[in-house]
């Protein structure tokens, strides 16, 4: 007597690949269905695959492909899984009728009547006992009366899709396959079905979509929102999305604090975690979607060390805030931390300190000048990584929408044409660069990223391409931190595309490198509206807000190894004053706040152990230079670090001097009075002091640090900080982490 029941807690699948077919484009799955009888009590068999793939194994004794499963002979035995067990022999293919198939597990079965192949893909065995294996026990083992979806393909031997175009997907998923194809990658398959994938998807390229979201922070809380537009495009594109995630930090809210400490480091952070994904998950292609300011830089060097097909979707910029009692006025996140030093000169009364900060930020989007997020943002689209118009597109806005959903034939086109990051992140792509960031006064920032981002693609960039670009290009841009307007204002104009047009009819950028659209950047520029004849916020080539870039790189006694000033000509070329020195940027306040510095002194203020290894990690010096421009010192007073500044520093500031104090730069033997130059023009950065008193000092300092009276450094701590501080190089090879050098 047979049971009528089915196995039901599991399933073994038994794969038999066509062995005239080497390539395994035609396997077919078939879901078997052993039964026992109910009245013999005697244990079922188990079909296993052996390890050649043409074969099968049933306890012990090898068998073709072709060869009679009912002959299976006495070893047809094995271990009692469970009362009854349900096997699944999976025919993975081109297949499309049980007719095609059938020989291939036993030519008798070639013309059986009873199997029938329904429209719907699926194939029934009404009766199943006339079609039994058995062992010479004569234990008994029918077909089940249902085959579910027996023409479903696995996706561990389909080359391509089934979806009535068989050749749109094919060779796209090149980087996927290796775990998606192969019958030993079974486990993974498992997983992937699980995540909700369908045999189908199995065989489409597989896109990452990375984000950093996370909802403390307006330049990223909608990224989650923008992540899940590109999904869809993406899938509408016919390949499959995965969102993923990585950490990031708000520089704005962390600055001023020790959290500011572990901003920059939050760039290498991005690109691991990435990298990591990307290689892990063997993803075809990535696109990115970053928001503040460490996020970009991340995210590139992620695409360059991976070097799949890639594109980023700017999370966009902020709209601008409005101060009721400033008379309207349009203000933003730098108009805040310019409010904390309006206050404490009485510029500002405290109801008008507050009416700032509350309405400073609006919404999401990144900080809405030519700060570190737009600044790199800018570089990026002219690099040729992002959509046209994503740098210029506001967080909010149609425009944004449409952009991440057109990211998805852009990253299909981008497989198809197999171009990648190191297609387009030419060195001519970063001179590109290199001119936006001067033509806009961009951050300082950029001289880091950049070189970093070169670097991730094995292009050596250094300080010194920086400053010969300076000297060729002008400063154009009227906008914020040094000038009125801010990115949402330029977006009207025509945002960075017409900017862009404008440059490369003017000769100052080079249009014939390739981009994210699968086009040159001249070419996507070719419809591109000019700038309306009476905008304002770029001046002509004949009219410039000076005549050189803003960004400067300077050397002498104080910077051996290098040094970026950030230098718009506002606040002079020149400046000579007496050194007050810090050792934390907190002394510089409480110095502020008790009136210290005089606006009558030519003061240069000086924040050393601020560097990648003595910060660690580098921190913005964004609070000190805000602090003194809004109490009226940008004139009197110069601030020079170890750290960086934020894009949305402004005054005669200079950063990232090399090497630092707390590896034994110059800058940790200064002392109150010493008198210091700083001169553009020339590009020198001095410390008048004799050099036998140098030497003495640093005598000094040897011993302080050997009694280890100096302040303390990253390099005593352990943690994500002390990792950093360990692997981190100086700013001037861009404080990359993980050189071979």
């Amino acid at each position: 007597m047979v049971s009528s029941r089915l196995w039901h807690p599991g399933q073994t699948l038994v794969q038999l690949r066509d062995r005239q077919n080497q390539k395994a484009t035609a396997l077919v799955q078939l879901r078997v269905a052993l039964w026992r009888s109910a009245s013999d009590g005697e244990k079922p068999a188990i079909i296993q695959r052996g390890r050649d793939a043409d074969l099968l194994t049933i306890h012990g004794r090898t068998l073709g492909g072709a060869e009679s499963l009912s002959n299976s002979g006495p070893d047809f035995a094995a271990e009692d899984p469970g009362p009854f067990l349900l096997l699944g022999v999976t025919f993975l293919g081109l297949c499309v009728s049980l007719n095609a198939f059938t020989p291939l597990l036993h030519p008798s079965l070639s013309h059986c009547p009873a199997i029938h192949a329904h429209q719907d893909g699926n194939a029934s065995f009404p009766n199943p006992g006339a079609y039994a294996l058995r062992s010479p026990e004569h234990r008994q083992a029918l077909f089940a009366e249902q085959l579910h979806s027996l023409s479903r393909p696995l996706s561990t031997t389909l080359p391509k899709q089934q979806n009535g175009n068989d050749d749109e997907f094919t060779g796209l998923n090149k980087v996927s396959r290796h775990i998606t194809q192969p019958i030993s990658q079974g486990a993974s398959q498992a997983m992937l079905y699980a995540a909700g994938l369908t045999e189908a998807d199995m065989n489409k390229a597989q896109v990452g979509i990375s984000s950093v979201w996370y909802n403390g922070n307006p330049c990223n809380m909608h990224l989650l929102d923008l992540n899940n537009r590109v999904r869809e495009g993406v899938q509408k594109a016919g390949l499959v999305g995965f969102q993923f995630n990585t950490v990031g930090v708000s520089d704005a809210i962390s600055m001023g604090t020790k959290g500011m400490r572990f901003s920059l480091q939050s760039r290498d952070l991005i690109a691991d975690s990435i990298e990591t994904v990307m290689g892990g998950q063997w993803y075809d292609a990535n696109i990115s979607i970053p928001g503040c300011d460490k996020n970009m830089p991340g995210v590139l060097m992620a695409m360059g060390r991976v070097n799949r097909p890639s594109l980023m979707v700017y999370g966009g910029t902020i709209k601008p805030g409005c101060a009721s009692m400033q008379g309207n006025a349009d203000i933003d996140i730098v108009s805040a931390f310019q409010a904390y030093g309006q206050f404490i000169s009485k510029e500002i009364t405290e109801p008008q300190r507050f009416d700032i900060i509350r309405n400073a930020c609006p919404g999401g989007g990144a900080c809405g000048g030519m700060y570190t997020a737009n600044t790199m943002a800018t570089a990026i689209e002219v690099m040729g990584m992002t959509l046209p118009g994503s740098s210029s597109n506001p967080a909010e806005s149609d425009a944004k929408y449409l952009e991440c959903l057109a990211a998805g034939e852009a990253i299909k086109t981008l497989l198809k044409e197999d171009i990648r990051p190191s297609d387009i992140l030419t060195r001519q792509a970063f001179e590109n660069a290199m001119v936006l960031v001067n033509i806009t006064g961009g951050s300082t920032n950029a001289v880091l990223h950049l070189i970093a981002i070169a670097d991730s693609v094995g292009i050596k960039l250094d300080i010194e391409d920086f400053q010969s670009v300076s000297d060729r290009i002008p400063f154009l841009a009227d906008l914020k931190p040094s000038g009125k307007y801010v990115m949402a204002d330029l977006h009207k104009i025509g945002g960075t595309p017409s900017l862009l047009k404008f440059l490369l009819k003017e000769g100052l950028i080079d249009g014939s490198g390739m981009t994210v659209t699968g086009q040159t950047l001249a070419k996507n520029l070719e419809n591109v509206p000019d700038f309306p004849e009476d905008q304002k916020i770029i001046r002509p080539l004949s009219n410039p807000i000076k005549e050189t870039g803003h960004i400067q790189i300077l050397r002498g006694s104080l910077a051996p190894g290098g040094s970026v000033g950030k230098i718009t000509g506002k606040e002079g070329t020149v400046f000579t004053g007496k050194a007050r020195v810090f050792d934390d940027e907190d002394d510089f306040i409480a110095a502020l706040e008790r009136n210290e510095i005089k606006k009558e002194e030519k003061t240069v203020v000086v924040i050393r152990y601020t560097g990648p290894k003595g910060g660690p990690g580098m921190p913005e010096m964004l609070k000190p230079s805000s602090a003194l421009m809004g109490a009226g010192l940008g004139q009197s007073c110069a601030l020079i670090t170890d750290g960086r500044f934020s894009g949305g520093s402004h005054g005669f500031l200079i950063g990232h001097i090399v090497p630092e104090a707390a590896v034994g730069g110059p800058i940790g033997l200064v002392k109150d009075g010493d008198v210091i130059t700083i001169d553009a023009v020339k590009r020198v950065l001095d410390l008048d002091v004799e050099e036998t008193v140098l030497a003495q000092r640093r005598k000094e300092w040897e011993a302080d640090k050997a009694a280890g009276k100096l302040p303390p450094t990253g390099l005593t701590l352990r943690g994500t900080l002390g990792k950093y501080a360990r692997t981190v190089k100086d700013a001037s090879h861009g404080c990359i982490t993980d050189s071979l050098e």
